[in-house]
C-alpha cells in the first residue's frame, strides 16, 4: 500500500506540463465559446451610468467618445457595445466620435454593428462623426461650434443633412456624454475642456489599470459614473440582461483562476505527502 501511494505521488509530481497547459486552455476556451453566466455583483459606479441612461427621455442627445486604440479593445470595446445597445433601445439620438485616429475603425465598427443589430438608420437615429486632429482642442471647439468642428460626418455627408444633428449645435445641446478612454485624450480632457466649461453630464469608462486614477473625479462628482475594464462591461451587460463578450471574458477568467487554484492546492498536498514519505 505504501509503495502504491509512493508511486502515485511520484507520478503526480512528475506530471507532464503539457497536461496542465491543456487544462488551462480548456478552462479559457470553453466559457468563451459557451458562456456560463456566472453571478456578477454590480458596482455602484457602473449602476450610476446605467441609471442615468435609463433616466434620459426618448430623443435625448447621447454622445459617445470612443477614445481607445486596438491594444485596449478587449476591455473597452465591449463597454462601447453595451452603451450603444442601451442608447439605441432607449431611442436616444446617438452621436459617436473618437479623439484617437487609431481608434477610428473600431469606433465605426461598434456604431455600425449595433445599429444594424437594432435596425437604426445612419443620419436619422445616429451619426458617426469620426476623428479630427487636435484632441483637447477638438472638445473646446465642439463646445463653441460642433457643426464647424465636424462640418461632415465620417462618410463625407454634410452635418446639416443629418436629421439627428438638427438641434445639436454645441456641447451644451448634449444631454449625456461618456468618454471611453485608454489614455490621453480621455475622461480627464472631457471633464476639463468639456463638462467643466459647457455644463453637460459626463460619465466615464476605461481600462482596469486606469480606473483607480479616475475615482477622485468620481468621488468629487466630476463624472457621475465609471465603467472599469472588462468587469465593468460585464456588469453593464448584466444590467441590460444581455450577455456579450464581456460576460464570456469574465467567465473565462473565473474558470481559469479556479483551475489554477485547484492545481496549486493539489500540488501542495502531494508535495506534503512526498516530504512525509521521505522522512519515514
Amino acid at each position: 500500500m505504501n509503495l502504491s501511494n509512493h508511486s502515485i505521488v511520484t507520478r503526480m509530481l512528475a506530471i507532464d506540463r503539457r497536461f496542465i497547459f491543456m487544462l488551462i486552455a480548456l478552462a479559457t476556451l470553453i466559457p468563451l465559446l459557451n458562456p456560463i453566466n456566472l453571478p456578477i455583483m454590480i458596482s455602484p459606479e457602473v449602476r450610476a451610468v446605467y441609471d442615468h441612461m435609463e433616466s434620459l427621455p426618448e430623443g435625448s442627445v447621447f454622445l459617445l467618445s470612443m477614445d481607445f486604440d486596438p491594444a485596449s479593445k478587449p476591455e473597452v470595446y465591449p463597454q462601447a457595445i453595451a452603451l450603444l445597445r442601451h442608447a439605441f433601445k432607449k431611442n436616444l439620438k446617438v452621436i459617436g466620435l473618437t479623439l484617437l485616429v487609431t481608434g477610428t475603425g473600431m469606433a465605426e465598427e461598434a456604431m455600425a454593428t449595433v445599429a444594424e443589430e437594432l435596425e437604426k438608420i445612419n443620419g436619422t437615429d445616429y451619426a458617426f462623426l469620426g476623428w479630427r486632429p487636435g484632441a483637447s482642442a477638438v472638445i473646446l471647439s465642439m463646445g463653441q461650434d460642433l457643426v464647424g468642428t465636424f462640418p461632415q460626418d465620417h462618410y463625407g455627408i454634410p452635418i446639416d443633412e443629418l436629421s439627428v444633428m438638427h438641434n445639436v449645435k454645441t456641447l451644451r445641446d448634449v444631454d449625456y456624454a461618456v468618454s471611453l478612454a485608454a489614455g490621453f485624450p480621455g475622461v480627464d480632457e472631457w471633464y476639463i475642456y468639456g463638462k467643466d466649461k459647457y455644463r453637460f453630464e459626463l460619465g466615464g469608462g476605461s481600462t482596469a489599470v486606469m480606473a483607480p486614477g479616475l475615482y477622485p473625479r468620481l468621488r468629487a462628482g466630476q463624472i457621475n459614473g465609471l465603467i472599469g475594464g472588462l468587469r465593468g462591461a460585464a456588469e453593464y451587460e448584466k444590467l441590460l440582461d444581455q450577455s456579450g463578450k464581456a460576460t464570456a471574458g469574465m467567465d473565462s477568467q473565473s474558470a481559469t483562476h479556479f483551475v489554477i487554484i485547484v492545481l496549486v492546492i493539489i500540488c501542495n498536498v502531494f508535495y506534503v505527502i512526498s516530504r512525509r514519505q521521505k522522512r519515514t
